[in-house]
């Protein structure tokens, strides 16, 4: 699990973030390219957290990689004569990427006379990853319960080769689908981008004028504000015109169009990964995309007298 921090680098991304924010107040006030601005905004104000998930992942995903390897060298060396604790020390010696750090700490341990079971314990919490947890819980119990070490270190590694393989086939057979996934998305941005600018105005303007089935507009709305307005005025009327924007017609679409965005996201990653959190990535993307569009479609046609009131046109 990534560990949030807050960092000097995180205080500049919020730094930068509070001048784009200003600076889309005074440049872009009643603009088309105000609201979606606001997207480089929470990017830029949320980057650093990002960037800290992803590189988490990427670790984790060199650390389940790297400790087949290590499994592997500690057999051969426990084949060759060497004591459990000598041969942990004498393999942690070598390059294991991110797992190296990880070794070293396990080889202090078993220096400094900690039990060795214990010491295989701290290394496995230390790690943060579930696949390498259930593979020193398997070999400590089977070697608890008189097992051979050997035989056991190799079945975890085959286990763990397995593993790998089987993710990396199920990533392999899964990327058509990731392609697929956003293009289904793109066109679900398209067809809401066209309901709420084309369709719902035409709705509202064929039932204002239809007076032989008495439809209304308000009856087509459906309750729903049609004629929210952004107060560009000053920061606090922003902030306060913002709440009922977001409970109008734009802000419903807009949100609509994120929470698609999230969710798909995050089921693109657990389909390709088998973790909740590698699909993050995809929702970040899928997110700012669907808001710079839809933002910026609303601003757009409406200038251009096309579509439903919501943002203030500068």
């Amino acid at each position: 699990m990534v560990k949030i921090l807050f960092e000097t680098r995180h205080k500049a991304a919020l730094g930068i973030a509070l001048l784009l924010l200003l600076g889309d107040f005074y440049f872009f006030s009643g603009k088309v390219f105000f609201v979606p601005f606001l997207a480089v905004v929470a990017i830029a104000a949320t980057l650093p957290y990002w960037l800290d998930i992803m590189a988490e992942n990427r670790r984790q995903k060199d650390v389940e990689t790297r400790f087949p390897e290590f499994v592997r060298n500690l057999s051969g060396a426990i084949k060759s004569g060497m004591p459990v604790a000598q041969a942990v020390v004498h393999v942690s010696e070598g390059d294991y990427g991110s797992l190296t750090q990880h070794l070293k700490k396990l080889a202090w341990q078993i220096e400094w006379s900690i039990p060795f079971h214990r010491a295989f314990i701290n290394f496995g919490k230390e790690t943060e990853n579930p696949v390498i947890r259930r593979a020193i819980a398997t070999v400590i119990q089977a070697e608890q319960a008189g097992g051979n070490i050997e035989d056991v270190l190799v079945s975890v590694t085959e286990s763990l080769l397995q593993i790998k393989k089987i993710k990396e086939e199920r990533k392999s057979s899964i990327h058509a689908q990731v392609m697929q996934s956003y293009i289904i998305f793109f066109v679900f941005l398209g067809v809401m981008i066209v309901i709420q600018n084309l369709l719902i105005p035409y709705m509202i303007q064929f039932g204002a004028t239809n007076t032989e089935t008495g439809v209304t507009a308000a009856q087509i709305g459906g309750g729903i504000n049609l004629q929210a307005q952004l107060d560009f005025s000053s920061p606090v009327n922003f902030f306060i015109s913002l709440g009922g924007w977001l409970m109008s017609l734009n802000g419903i679409f807009l949100l609509m169009s994120m929470i698609q965005g999230f969710f798909a996201g995050v089921v693109l990653g657990k389909l390709a990964e088998g973790d909740l959190t590698s699909g993050l990535k995809h929702s970040l993307i899928m997110m700012t995309v669907a808001f710079m569009l839809i933002t910026f479609a609303q601003s757009i046609l409406q200038t251009a007298g096309a579509g439903v009131p919501g943002i203030a046109a500068g």
